[in-house]
């Protein structure tokens, strides 16, 4: 998904299932924030102070995709959760490896971080992790069938959008044959066809099946799955049963699903934006909001923290410390990412026989 699925549609299904603005505004940040943050390593305070954050996220034209470990610890927990073939812990698909790390929608391991967010429902952090989490959930509706590691599983061939225009664009073609020849990661090759609601697209994978995608089918049926989940976190149910929450209203999922359908720009952006001007507007059956979504600068969480205003951090930066740092939005971020990584790699998918860490 992009920053229309992951902020906005994440903001619209909790405040259905009954958050509040302030409550639901921390969850969606966090939820698109997954994608933002970028930078990693030790931040250093004017008083001695220091504090070690991670990244959840790195640029497709990152030199670090190349890196197994990188792949890894980014990817895998936090993009392209693996499904192990659709089976429970204890079972294994046939073939190989690479076919336990192939995403899969609502998966059993994807229920098993539901209910490993749940174990943090009363820490500082809950609403962050809570984010983070509906943000790999959505992500495993939207990525299913690739991975996060470079393998032949993630190549793209014969893709086709039923854009003419775009289909037969010289550009679009070379970006997805030498993603999906050289660098094979994720949806990369791809491109951004999985993440935009209203496509229906095709291709041949990389054992030359040809795959058909209704991305407006995927977004509703994961936009109703997101709502239960976080019924299922007011309701505080550790079992993480969302099969027997309400879900969405009958009503809700029919303005959902008109405007997945309706915003049909190729910028996730420029959805966004339509988005939030419905938020604006009354449109929903929760009152009228203004909604924003900063990732840097001023503004943003990270301003807030650290007083950062610039796009990238470096080894020699200090910034001025304040005691509210302890409890800012952005520190609670990257202490929920911390939390949900070593569950990820090493609580949950070493029961399913995958060792990535």
């Amino acid at each position: 998904m992009q920053i229309d699925g992951h902020h906005t549609l994440t903001y619209v299904v909790s405040r259905l299932a009954g958050l509040s603005h302030e409550d639901a505004d921390i969850v969606a940040y966090s939820a698109q924030y997954v994608d933002d943050a970028t930078n990693k390593g030790s931040i250093k305070f004017d008083n001695g102070a220091m504090y070690h954050r991670t990244s959840s996220a790195h640029k497709m034209v990152d030199y670090r995709n190349s890196r197994e470990l990188a792949n890894h610890r980014v990817w895998v927990p936090f993009h392209f959760l693996p499904g192990n073939g659709g089976l429970s812990a204890g079972k294994n698909p046939s073939g190989k490896f690479i076919d336990k790390l192939i995403c899969k929608p609502d998966s059993y391991p994807a229920r098993d971080m539901l209910k490993s967010m749940m174990d943090d429902r009363d820490k500082n952090y809950a609403l962050h992790r809570l984010g983070i989490t509906l943000h790999v959930y959505a992500d495993t509706f939207a990525h299913q069938g690739f991975a996060g590691v470079n393998h032949k599983c993630n190549e793209v061939n014969d893709l086709s959008s039923g854009n003419i225009t775009n289909d037969q664009s010289f550009f679009e073609k070379m970006k997805n044959y030498f993603v999906s020849a050289m660098f094979p990661l994720g949806h990369g090759a791809s491109l951004s066809h999985p993440d935009k609601p209203f496509l229906k697209w095709s291709y041949r994978d990389g054992n030359g099946q040809l795959i058909k995608r209704d991305n407006h089918k995927i977004f509703c049926a994961a936009a109703d799955a997101m709502c239960r989940v976080v019924q299922c976190f007011i309701a505080k149910d550790s079992s993480m049963s969302i099969d027997q929450q309400l879900g969405l209203s009958k009503e809700d999922k029919i303005l959902i699903g008109k405007l997945l359908a309706e915003f049909t720009s190729q910028n996730g952006h420029e959805r966004h934006a339509e988005w939030l001007k419905k938020i604006s507007s009354g449109a929903f059956s929760f009152e009228a909001v203004q909604l924003a979504f900063k990732p840097k600068g001023k503004g943003s969480w990270k301003h807030q923290a650290i007083q950062q205003d610039k796009e990238n951090d470096h080894d020699d930066d200090v910034f001025p410390y304040h005691p509210d740092f302890l409890h800012s939005n952005w520190k609670l971020f990257h202490d929920a990412l911390q939390a949900h990584r070593f569950h990820i790699l090493h609580d949950i998918l070493p029961k399913y026989g995958i060792c990535v860490s």
